[in-house]
């Protein structure tokens, strides 16, 4: 009977667990006046913590979630590595953060430790790994594309790179010499091997196009990769970032060559090693490294000892004079491009949501962050694709063999990966679609698979029609369901000429017109209410516009919040988690 009763309360607390920190953290954030945030927003937040080090995952041997003293440590936690101020809740602020662009290394190894300090008093980071010497040698394999990077001849990238590996030798006792290739332009090897590579380059780890990943690097070590470092060379690279969206080279350098050397990110502001790309750092010939960074190289490799500063090639090379200063941009050139909504086609890949209009698309990862705010080009990823192409109709993944479908025009291509199968295009008369008047589609406005029967749906001219693709290898000729077409107007609550339509989330299906989309929840035909809620703001991060204020011609309006609340309101609240509260220490007893 004991063991009955204790398997009882280890129940209750379980279940009320779960409940009860999505409660009380949506709770301290509304209290606190950060009303950004919606409740289904802290699942996105905890997996966000757990990837980059700040959570530990939650255990599979039990129900138990995170504790809610767990997760108000670890945003502190994060919140104090990424320098906003720390309040253990996610304002607007810490959301903001976790949704910029990023290096895909955790920030924090050994979270435990961490989460147990009240303080660091060093706040750079080191991988555990280092060069067992101090002479190093390094050499380049490729340069920057001439059509992509015009202003970056192969002398003036040496040079640039030659001042990356100066700013680590003027605070540590290291000597980098360049090792050059044959007349063949054949580069040797080296400790440290430069590329400039494009998309997949035979190391594991590809990259994405212009707008997304700009570079990596690997640790010291024994393998073969050990230091080499990377570059994207679908970037448009610059010295100084004199040209517009163009990125600094020497400033990625200098953070890549840090990892080379056994730097992992660091925390600290200013740090050349934070995680985020910062822009150009000014003047390179009299750039220094930051205290932080000067530490951290120090605690690998020692203090330099007096003499010059610089252990490079006695040579070194001149730079010519430094670009003059931009002038200061009002704003993103590109934000009215993703903020302003109208896209083509829009599709869930491989869990990650693409946003394509014109030539271009964005991404946002399954953990709702956006990859770039710059898009990347269509033709720099999807390879097969008609030279020119500045429109995509629609797009969607066959779950029965994770190929790609892609709607231009009156033709259709299948992918396998990022590349056009064999054979491709083909004539959109083959999935035999007409309309009720029995003229043939010659264009596809939308196309998804509906989570709640597997079937796929293919939108046209107000009318839509379903197939079963569910037969996995077999040649089938393509035909509607008996019964098609139907009219859009079946989905209630939505727009019936939608730009693009995907399921989400949990068999959600997400419809998306102009820059405004509405969710049907659990995939459900008729329901009383849709809200449209924007594109820009949710999955582009852009700036939400200003909040309306009442009219005095409309007094019955009233746009409230809990910070302008009634202290009965507020009282409220308070009376309502101290309920929570001592339900929970009752199941604890």
């Amino acid at each position: 009977m004991r063991q009955s009763q204790e398997r009882l309360k280890l129940q209750r607390r379980n279940n009320v667990t779960g409940m009860e920190l999505g409660l009380l953290l949506w709770m301290l954030l509304t209290l606190t006046g950060s009303t950004s945030a919606v409740p289904e927003q802290y699942s996105t937040a905890v997996d966000w913590l757990s990837r980059y080090g700040y959570l530990p995952p939650p255990d599979p041997r039990t129900s138990q979630l995170q504790t809610k003293d767990g997760i108000e440590k670890a945003i502190r936690v994060m919140q104090r590595f990424g320098g906003v101020q720390e309040t253990g809740v996610l304002d607007n602020a810490t959301l903001k953060l976790m949704s910029t662009p990023r290096c895909s290394l955790p920030d924090i190894v050994g979270n435990e430790d961490m989460l147990r300090r009240k303080r660091r008093r060093k706040r750079y980071a080191l991988s555990g790994l280092k060069w067992h010497k101090t002479d190093l040698t390094w050499s380049v394999h490729s340069y920057p594309s001439a059509s992509l990077s015009p202003n970056m001849p192969d002398t003036l990238v040496d040079t640039i790179l030659t001042h990356a590996f100066k700013a680590w030798s003027d605070a540590a006792p290291l000597t980098f010499r360049r090792l050059p290739g044959d007349s063949g332009r054949t580069a040797a090897g080296g400790d440290i091997r430069v590329t400039f590579a494009r998309l997949l380059h035979n190391d594991g780890y590809p990259f994405d196009g212009q707008g997304g990943t700009l570079a990596h690097a690997f640790f010291p070590g024994r393998d073969e990769v050990a230091g080499d470092t990377h570059f994207d060379d679908d970037e448009i690279w610059s010295y100084g970032g004199l040209s517009s969206g163009s990125t600094d080279l020497f400033t990625v350098a200098v953070h890549e060559f840090g990892h080379a050397l056994g730097l992992s990110h660091s925390s600290t502001d200013p740090s050349i090693m934070r995680p985020y790309y910062q822009g150009p750092v000014g003047d390179i010939q009299n750039f220094r490294l930051a205290l932080d960074d000067k530490l951290a190289i120090q605690q690998l490799y020692g203090v330099k000892d007096g003499g010059p500063q610089g252990g490079v090639d006695p040579d070194l090379p001149r730079l010519p004079s430094p670009p003059p200063p931009r002038p200061t941009q009002p704003s993103d050139p590109l934000i009215n491009e993703r903020c302003q909504g109208g896209f083509d086609a829009v599709a869930n890949i491989r869990g990650e949501v693409f946003f394509f209009k014109g030539e271009q698309f964005w991404r946002t990862k399954r953990d709702g962050s956006l990859v770039s705010l710059n898009p990347a080009q269509i033709k720099n990823f999807w390879f097969g694709l008609p030279p020119g192409t500045n429109k995509v109709d629609a797009v969607y993944e066959r779950k029965s063999d994770s190929s790609i479908i892609f709607f231009i025009g009156s033709q259709y291509w299948v992918f396998k990966d990022t590349v056009a199968k064999s054979g491709y295009p083909r004539p959109l008369s083959e999935w035999g679609m007409r309309t009720k008047s029995g003229v043939l589609v010659d264009r596809v406005d939308a196309a998804f698979i509906w989570a709640h029967n597997g079937k796929t749906y293919l939108f046209s001219g107000g009318e839509f029609w379903r197939f079963d693709e569910s037969r996995k290898g077999e040649q089938v000729t393509k035909q509607p369901e008996s019964g098609y077409p139907r009219d859009n107007s079946l989905w209630v609550g939505v727009p019936t000429h939608m730009d693009d339509i995907i399921s989400w989330g949990e068999g959600d299906a997400y419809f998306f017109k102009d820059n405004l989309y509405w969710v049907l929840q659990n995939g459900g035909l008729n329901q009383a209410v849709v809200t449209p809620k924007s594109i820009a703001v949710d999955w582009l991060r852009c700036p939400a516009p200003p909040p309306a204020t009442s009219s005095p011609q409309s007094p019955k309006e009233c746009l409230c919040d809990l910070n302008a609340s009634s202290p009965f309101l507020r009282g409220s609240w308070l009376l309502l988690i101290f309920v929570i509260l001592v339900i929970n220490e009752f199941l604890r007893e």
